[in-house]
Parts: C-alpha cells; sequence; structure tokens
C-alpha cells in the first residue's frame, strides 16, 4: 500500500482556520469595540442633552424664585399697606368718638359735680372729682350708664373733704362706647354687651 503523506495539506488548513478564527475574532472584537462605542455615544448623547435641559430647568427655577421673591416682598409691603389703611381708617372712624364723649360727659355731669380730671387708657375712662353730695355722685353714674357715649360705671373712692365746703371726693371709672359704621355710612353706637 502506498503511502501518502497529508501532513502539510492539513497543516495548510490548520493555519486557513486559524486565521479565519482570527479575523472572525478580531472582526468581533471590532464590531464589540463599534458597538460598545457607538451605545457609549448614544447614551452620552442622551446624558448631554438631560444635563443640557436640566440646566435650563436650574436656570428657569432660579429665576422663579426671584420672581417668587418679589411676589413675597409685594405680598408683604400689601399687607403692611392694609395694616397702615386698617389703622387709619379706624383713627377716621374715632375721630368724632373723644367731640362726642366730651358732650355727652357734660351731659352727663349733674348740677353740684365738679371735675378734676379726666384720664383715658383704651376704652377705660378715669374720671375724679368733687360733688356736692355723694347722692350728686349716684346721679352723675347713673347717668353714665344711661349714656350712649359711656357706660358701665365704677366708683372706686368716695372722700368726705376735711375743707369748708363739705362736699365729697370721688373717683370712677367708666367704659367708652365704640362708633361703628354701618353700610349705607351711618353713624350708630355699640352699647357693651347687656345693655
Amino acid at each position: 500500500m502506498p503511502r501518502i503523506n497529508l501532513l502539510p495539506w492539513r497543516e495548510q488548513e490548520r493555519k486557513v482556520r486559524r486565521r479565519e478564527f482570527g479575523i472572525a475574532a478580531g472582526a468581533a472584537v471590532v464590531a464589540a469595540l463599534v458597538f460598545a462605542g457607538a451605545g457609549k455615544l448614544v447614551y452620552q448623547g442622551w446624558i448631554d442633552a438631560q444635563n443640557q435641559k436640566n440646566q435650563l430647568l436650574r436656570k428657569e427655577i432660579v429665576k422663579l424664585d426671584a420672581e417668587i421673591a418679589d411676589i413675597q416682598d409685594l405680598e408683604d409691603r400689601r399687607q403692611r399697606l392694609e395694616a397702615r389703611m386698617d389703622i387709619i381708617e379706624k383713627l377716621q372712624r374715632k375721630r368724632p368718638e373723644i367731640v362726642h364723649q366730651f358732650d355727652e360727659l357734660v351731659r352727663t355731669v349733674p348740677d353740684g359735680v365738679y371735675l378734676t380730671s379726666l384720664k383715658q387708657s383704651g376704652n377705660k375712662l378715669e374720671i375724679k372729682g368733687v360733688a356736692q353730695s355723694s347722692t350728686r355722685v349716684s346721679t352723675f353714674m347713673r347717668n353714665i350708664d344711661s349714656s350712649t357715649w359711656m357706660d358701665n360705671p365704677e366708683l372706686q373712692v368716695v372722700e368726705t373733704t376735711k375743707d369748708s365746703s363739705g362736699g365729697s371726693s370721688f373717683t370712677l371709672f367708666a367704659n367708652t362706647v365704640g362708633v361703628n359704621l354701618e353700610e349705607g355710612g351711618q353713624n350708630t353706637v355699640k352699647k357693651a354687651a347687656g345693655k
């Protein structure tokens, strides 16, 4: 039987297969690198686009924060102005009260009673005076109680004076009654509860 040497042919076949495998492996590596690079570029593009959107949103948020601060400042100023307007309105409503209270005080003081001091703290009046008798002080208190601008008289002190006049000095407290401006612009007097 003749002997055939097939080694070179197999060796060449192995070299070709190795070369094809190397080319295929290299192509796979190159394809994987290209695919990975393309994926990275796509993801980087998405990340850059999102960062740009985020940066734009941050700028808009800063603008909106500034506008909100301006609006808050305007709101605070508006509230301060409204508070001032309320105070001015209250003062305007109370302007005629003192005139009415003095007029009413003159009307409530009976004969034989002389006032020496009048002090107002808030809605409380402190009235000091001298009366010919304690019955005159009682009449004065009844007049205050029936008054439209004062009520709730409370007698603090009644002392008989030691001089020749024979009168009584007294100190009493009364509440002032405020004015309420109703719809239509007419003034009505608020009496305290229970009146």
